[in-house]
């Protein structure tokens, strides 16, 4: 596993939302209203409705009130009846117009949160799968994890709970806010002063709360990748006896996120009864400040013309309360927007990585040759491939693939200024069996890395039947090369998917053929249900060398001209590798093949073997001419010094 650092932007250190963090809550926002552009507007139009539905009956009691202290002043209640009862039926209709309007939008609402986390994820894994090799070798692979579990947790509660309660209390706020001033300039006065107090405790706590939001965050993404990694490597923990050390390393990660989701929660659960007490006050202040104004006779400033009284004043207490309550609301979901936003820069920080630059314009195509030797297109599997190479003048040449490899003056560096590779000259005629021995880090996995485009090289050439491989398309270049790792990687399904995985159109009989040609007929047919048991875990119920006859088996079905065998064999015990060697002879018979090895025995049948040494060619011949030679091949083989 890649031990480099997830890249994930994080929101700023000491405010609720830094620009970056608005940024991509707006980017998210976005593609809300683009995965559902009828039903996010329809949201928020039912939002708007409900929380007016909410707002306006202030006006309605306001005047129930007024008409009850009437009546009540005159003691003759005789008509109240018919001017009462109108506006009860009009007050408990809007109630129910925002009872309905809450379930229509929430019942909305769960359909397009769930809706839209599924989009995202499959825009996120889309994306993912177009990322170079070179960002997952340079991340940790739990860190890349927490961006499909963690942060999309967090736009859950955006969506579904923190947007629509942002609205709704903003929408209350200011509807509240202009019947207020409708009523009584002077008491609105009053409420906006508290509401001062209020945004300055929100700034203050629920800045500190932000800021460590976004490190738990952080630290939530660093502990889960830390435990895949522990899970991944529980027999090397175990062979070693470090259980104590693994306990003490996790306790690391683990206490720095308790630390910061404690203090994050610290802040968090301080903000909300600050506010409500405030609020509280504020209440009584409003209820003082109007008896007051009631009592002096001071002149009510107000749209409504209506002077100071109950009339006034009741109606708004209760929309002081309403009003306080919602900004309450609207400063606790500051936290849930900034896990959000701060969740948000890391799924969008994922899906703006650089993606593999594919410039190719070469493509691989069936083919059918004339006996004049002239190459035709076919559009059925005819056994015969060629390259389809389009020019600029609109002509079309086609040019068989026989898999003739030639690097020249190859270099290359996985970070600038540290060379990996220099002046690597290879060339590997059809049919041809290239070696590359050295010791670790001698640069030769990098050499097929390079024939493949897994990375690009710095300077040189490399050609592919006379074609500069920068020309052919990525995807056509790599269905023509076969590919069998060290690290055998075994996906969860039966035995027949994994080796149908290297051609997915591949025949039952044509899967059956290529493990008998790996040789792993034989022991497939010995498994409990044969070539339909299930493999889990990497194929963890199978020996390292079973996996890695399964993984032979892969490649031998795609059946490519051109064959890199990294290692290929280092995992299989002496007598299972005779038997492999056979199926890999057969295997490789009229096909270029690149062998790596640190067994100098598989390499002694191959035309030519490269020796390499910090990154440069420094022998080249059979295994008989390198034996005479007397050099560095010559020691590695007798053993005067080992390929470490």
């Amino acid at each position: 596993m890649s031990r480099g650092m997830g890249p994930g932007r994080r929101g700023g250190a000491g405010h609720p939302a830094d620009a970056g963090s608005l940024k991509a809550l707006g980017r998210i926002i976005k593609y809300l209203f683009k995965f559902y552009p009828v039903l996010a507007p329809m949201i928020v139009v039912c939002i708007l409705f409900q929380s007016i539905a909410q707002s306006i009956p202030a006006l309605f009691l306001q005047r129930i009130t007024a008409l009850i202290e009437k009546y009540y002043e005159a003691g003759d209640w005789s008509g109240a009846k018919e001017e009462l009862l109108p506006l009860l039926a009009i007050l408990v209709t809007m109630y129910i117009v925002s009872i309905i309007g809450t379930v229509v939008y929430t019942q909305i609402g769960a359909y397009m949160t769930q809706g839209f986390l599924y989009k995202m994820r499959k825009a996120m894994f889309n994306n993912m799968q177009d990322l170079p090799i070179k960002y997952f070798d340079t991340h940790k692979h739990g860190d890349i994890m927490s961006y499909y579990t963690n942060d999309i947790d967090t736009l859950r509660q955006l969506v579904s709970q923190a947007l629509p309660s942002v609205i709704q209390a903003g929408s209350v706020v200011i509807s509240v806010f202009i019947i207020m001033i409708y009523f009584s300039l002077w008491l609105t006065l009053v409420v906006i002063g508290g509401i001062v107090l209020m945004f300055l405790v929100t700034k203050i706590v629920g800045g500190g709360s932000a800021k460590y939001f976004i490190k738990q965050q952080k630290a939530l993404s660093e502990t889960e990748g830390f435990i895949q990694e522990m899970m991944n490597g529980q027999k090397v923990v175990k062979v070693f006896n470090h259980e104590t050390s693994a306990i003490v390393d996790f306790d690391k990660v683990n206490d720095q996120l308790f630390e910061d989701s404690n203090k994050a929660h610290t802040f968090a659960n301080i903000l909300g009864p600050v506010m409500q007490n405030i609020g509280n006050i504020l209440y009584v202040v409003t209820a003082v400040a109007g008896g007051v104004l009631f009592v002096l006779a001071v002149p009510n400033i107000g749209l409504s013309g209506i002077p100071m009284g109950i009339d006034i004043i009741v109606p708004f207490l209760n929309m002081t309360k309403q009003f306080t309550g919602n900004v309450n609301q609207f400063s606790q979901q500051i936290n849930a927007i900034v896990m959000g936003a701060a969740g948000a820069s890391r799924i969008l920080d994922l899906m703006d990585q650089a993606k593999e630059v594919d410039d190719g314009y070469v493509t691989l195509v069936n083919a059918t040759i004339d006996e004049d030797g002239t190459i035709h297109e076919s559009e059925e599997r005819t056994g015969i491939w060629a390259w389809k190479h389009p020019h600029g003048d609109g002509t079309l040449t086609y040019t068989k693939l026989e898999g003739d490899v030639l690097l020249d003056d190859v270099d290359f560096e996985y970070e600038e200024g540290k060379r990996v590779l220099s002046n690597v000259s290879v060339f590997a005629k059809p049919g041809q069996k290239v070696a590359f021995v050295g010791a670790t880090g001698a640069g030769k996995t990098t050499i097929t890395n390079l024939i493949n485009r897994f990375y690009d090289i710095a300077d040189g050439k490399i050609r592919y039947d006379g074609i500069n491989v920068n020309k052919i398309k990525k995807k056509d270049l790599r269905r023509s090369l076969g590919i069998v790792l060290q690290e055998t990687n075994l996906f969860t399904g039966t035995v027949m998917d994994n080796i149908r995985y290297g051609k997915l159109e591949a025949t039952d009989e044509e899967c059956i053929n290529a493990a008998t040609l790996a040789g792993a007929h034989d022991f497939i047919t010995r498994l409990p249900q044969g070539y339909d048991t299930m493999l889990t875990n990497n194929g963890s119920n199978l020996s390292q060398g079973q996996r890695q006859l399964i993984a032979i088996a892969r490649a031998a079905v795609a059946d490519p001209p051109v064959m890199i065998l990294d290692e290929a064999t280092s995992s299989i015990d002496t007598r299972t590798e005779a038997i492999v060697q056979r199926g890999m002879d057969k295997l490789m018979e009229g096909r270029t093949v690149f062998v790596i090895a640190h067994r100098l025995s598989t390499v002694k049948n191959s035309d030519v073997i490269m020796v390499l040494d910090h990154g440069k060619i420094v022998e080249r011949g059979s295994h008989d001419s390198l034996i005479k030679d007397r050099g560095i091949y010559y020691r590695l083989y007798t053993g005067a010094f080992e390929l470490e």
